[in-house]
């Protein structure tokens, strides 16, 4: 026999229920944090258009965005993501290179110009699946989101210069065991310095000199203060990550992740593309501050090319030691340029 609900005990039951089953989604707060300057064009090119794209997209995902070190120093980042103070962080492989010494193969001075080839080669080894990501990031805990490789650099400095011999003795900053292996190949004295402290050490004497594109000139005002530059060489590259744990990536909805995922495979593309349309612009910018662009004699670039040419095998053999897969990476970065 059934009994038929009153008005009122049907209203309460209805209001159970309801009360049972979540009514709206609570949002996400990912906080991401770099050591870039609000200026920089890595973050324009990156962290700005996803930050837009969720926003438009309505994932409810609520970004807190934190640049220029406001939560910690660049070789720092990588254990505050770890640790759950940074959700996605800017990882720069040249500064934990004992934490993920493969990355540094796409900083080597192979043979490749402008930011694409690079970054593309770089991308399909170091997202989710690929042999960098497996060796360089699992271990970490850790997986790449998106990744932007520069431009070849060039060597700035402040004193005159017109040949190699004229460089040798030279303290100029780098990043990396693959631009300090080069650097050492041409006799000058490498010195590991923070990006965020280059200007100061350059305008005080600490350094004659650094290695850096023509891009990331203006974002530190180094153009400035510098007065020579090469033009057209490849003294390596720099490679930036930027990375979540797997314990925070666990956390998030699949649409969520999902959107990520796509993100991180159209950044490598965009981004890139940017860069090297503003190269020739960068270029320009120096030239007008005063920089003069010093393209090095048919001798000097025949010296210069045997010394690059052999960096990338003996960086390969040294972490080959280490027993990490050097020449295997190598080997995978080269064939992806092609």
């Amino acid at each position: 026999m059934k009994t038929a609900l009153s008005p009122l005990a049907l209203t309460l039951a209805l209001t159970a229920l309801a009360g049972a089953s979540p009514v709206s989604a609570q949002t996400i707060k990912i906080k991401i944090a770099d050591s870039f300057p609000l200026s920089h064009y890595i973050p324009e090119y990156t962290v700005k258009p996803l930050m837009e794209r969720f926003k438009a997209k309505g994932l409810g995902v609520e970004f807190e965005y934190y640049p220029a070190e406001q939560m910690g120093k660049s070789k720092d980042m990588l254990a505050l993501a770890q640790s759950g103070v940074i959700d996605i962080a800017y990882v720069a492989p040249a500064f934990v290179t004992d934490k993920m010494p493969l990355s540094v193969v796409a900083e080597l001075p192979l043979n490749f110009t402008g930011s694409c080839k690079g970054t593309l080669a770089y991308w399909n080894l170091a997202k989710p699946g690929g042999l960098i990501a497996k060796k360089d990031f699992e271990p970490n805990g850790v997986r790449l989101l998106f990744t932007l490789v520069l431009p070849p650099y060039q060597l700035v400095t402040r004193k005159e210069f017109a040949t190699l011999k004229d460089l040798e003795g030279q303290k100029i900053r780098t990043t990396g065991s693959a631009k300090e292996l080069a650097l050492k190949k041409i006799k000058t004295i490498p010195i590991q310095i923070p990006t965020p402290d280059v200007y100061e050490a350059l305008s005080r004497g600490t350094i004659d000199g650094m290695l850096f594109p023509f891009n990331s000139l203006p974002p530190y005002d180094l153009h400035k203060i510098s007065k020579f530059s090469t033009v057209g060489e490849n003294f390596g590259s720099f490679v930036a990550n930027y990375l979540i744990s797997e314990k925070k990536w666990a956390t998030l909805p699949g649409p969520v992740q999902r959107e990520l995922t796509a993100m991180g495979e159209e950044l490598a593309r965009s981004a890139c593309d940017k860069v090297e349309k503003d190269e020739a612009r960068d270029i320009e910018i120096a030239k007008k501050a005063g920089i003069k662009l010093v393209t090095l004699s048919a001798a000097d670039k025949q010296v210069l090319s045997q010394a690059m040419g052999s960096v990338a095998k003996e960086w390969a053999q040294n972490i080959d030691r280490r027993g990490r897969a050097g020449t295997e990476a190598l080997n995978a970065f080269e064939a992806g340029l092609k």
